[in-house]
Formats: C-alpha cells, sequence, structure tokens
C-alpha cells in the first residue's frame, strides 16, 4: 500500500502538514522541531532514501526551509554530495536548487506532492482575510507590488515586495521576508512614506510543490514594526501558518490582510 512522506526541515510548516495528515511517515532534518526527531542531515540522504522505501513511501512533501548551507564534507555520501552542489549559493538562486531536489526526488521514482495538496486549507481564496478593508492607497500600492514582483520573476530574486505611496521601500533578497520586514522597520521615518503594503506571490514558473511563499504570526509581527496597513499575498498559491493567529494580529493591529487573485500584468 503506497504512503506519503513529510519530508520535515525549519519552521511551522511541517508541524501543519503532520496535523493534517496524521497517517504520513515523518522525515525530519536537523533544524526542524524537536518533536519531529530530527536525527537525519541533508548530508547523508542515502539513509533516507532507504528508509521511505522501507515504509512503502511512494509520495513525497517537502516542508520547511532547506537549508542554504556549506555543508560537511566528512559527512556526504554519495546522494547528499549531489544535493549539497545544488543547494551551494554559488550554483545559482532558489529556482536552479529547487530544480535538482525535483528531479532528484522524481529520479528515485516518488511522486512529488505540495504542501496545498495535502492540506489546502493553508492557503486563501481571493478576498479579505482579516484586519480592515484595503483602501485605495493601498490596493494601489499592491499592484505596483504585483507588477514588479512579475517584471523580477525572470532573475530570480525574491516573492515579496514592500511598497508605500507608490514608492518601492525593498525587495527580498536571498535572506528572506523576514529580513526585507526589518530592514524597512529600520528605515528613518522622517526618508519614508507612511504606511505601505508588503505583497509576496510567488515567481512566474515558480514550482509550488517545493518552493511555496509563505506567511505566519511573525509575518504579521514584523510587518506592524515596519508601520505597514496591509499585507496582499496571491490566491491559493501563498500558505498561511496559524491563520486563527494571524487573523487575531491583522484585526488588532488593523493591518488589511487579503488576497489578490489579479495577474500581475
Amino acid at each position: 500500500m503506497s504512503r506519503l512522506a513529510i519530508l520535515a526541515f525549519a519552521g511551522g510548516l511541517p508541524l501543519a502538514l503532520r496535523a493534517a495528515r496524521r497517517d504520513a511517515h515523518v522525515v525530519a532534518f536537523a533544524g526542524a522541531d524537536p518533536s519531529l526527531d530530527p536525527r537525519h542531515r541533508i548530508e547523508r540522504l542515502d539513509p533516507v532514501f532507504d528508509e521511505l522505501r522501507g515504509a512503502n513511501v511512494t509520495e513525497v512533501v517537502l516542508a520547511g526551509s532547506i537549508p542554504r548551507i556549506a555543508p560537511d564534507p566528512a559527512l556526504l555520501d554519495r546522494t547528499g554530495q549531489v544535493l549539497a552542489q545544488a543547494l551551494d549559493p554559488a550554483s545559482g538562486g532558489d529556482t536552479t536548487a529547487s530544480a535538482a531536489v525535483v528531479r532528484m526526488l522524481e529520479s528515485r521514482g516518488f511522486i512529488l506532492r505540495g504542501p496545498h495538496d495535502i492540506a489546502p486549507d493553508l492557503t486563501a481564496a481571493a478576498g479579505r482575510i482579516a484586519g480592515p478593508a484595503a483602501d485605495s492607497e493601498t490596493l494601489g500600492d499592491a499592484a505596483i507590488g504585483r507588477r514588479l514582483l512579475s517584471a523580477l520573476s525572470p532573475f530570480d530574486i525574491g516573492q515579496a515586495v514592500v511598497v508605500a505611496q507608490g514608492r518601492v521601500l525593498g525587495v527580498e533578497g536571498i535572506d528572506g521576508t523576514d529580513a526585507l520586514l526589518r530592514m524597512v522597520a529600520a528605515l528613518d521615518p522622517a526618508l519614508r512614506p507612511r504606511g505601505g503594503v508588503l505583497v509576496k506571490r510567488p515567481k512566474r514558473g515558480q514550482d509550488l510543490r517545493i518552493d511555496m511563499p509563505t506567511i505566519g504570526p511573525r509575518t504579521l509581527a514584523l510587518a506592524e514594526t515596519a508601520r505597514l496597513t496591509g499585507i496582499a499575498i496571491a490566491a491559493g498559491k501563498v500558505l498561511i501558518l496559524d491563520r486563527a493567529a494571524c487573523a487575531t494580529f491583522a484585526d488588532r493591529a488593523h493591518i488589511a490582510l487579503w488576497a489578490d487573485a489579479e495577474t500581475a500584468g
């Protein structure tokens, strides 16, 4: 009988997927939540594939952030060497690394599923999620952010941008959305427009099975610190961790949180 496995890395997504699929086999890597028994390392993948086959696993879902690290050469096995090369920041961007991981799994006969396939409730349909309704200024900033992210997609730069009163305050880099929001929060209030919106959505052609944008309560907290008035995500294409907590935070902080189905063009 076939079985699903959750390959768990850092962050809250592995726990959310395990809650949604209690029948799944969990393989947790260093950095994952301690409750998942993170006894594997990305340098040693041959035992992981042996374990998956022994558990009759045919489908896998990757959950959490796969680290872009310099692996310990003393620990690398043959499969780990292939993945380590793909995850080396010098080898390319996120799209290059993701494609290598997909090839590795599919070449061994596993079917790769996306988190949204396993737990569709983690995404949102188009419309207001929480907080106040976005005003015309916030909606206009979100439209600018969508167009900018669409234009940047071929360059594999990032999945998020902050726009305030028509001005771009920052674009997500390799250090992620949290770093972007901290940078915006650190800007001199006298030199930046008030308010602003975080726009988060996948790049064109992004493989959502392995690299799906995610927000959570920490995103809302950092957005409040950055004095933002809105967060716009792509409907059905961005994961929301702990939606109840996100909604409570958005309502309290008066941050408009909504999912946008409009195209970026």
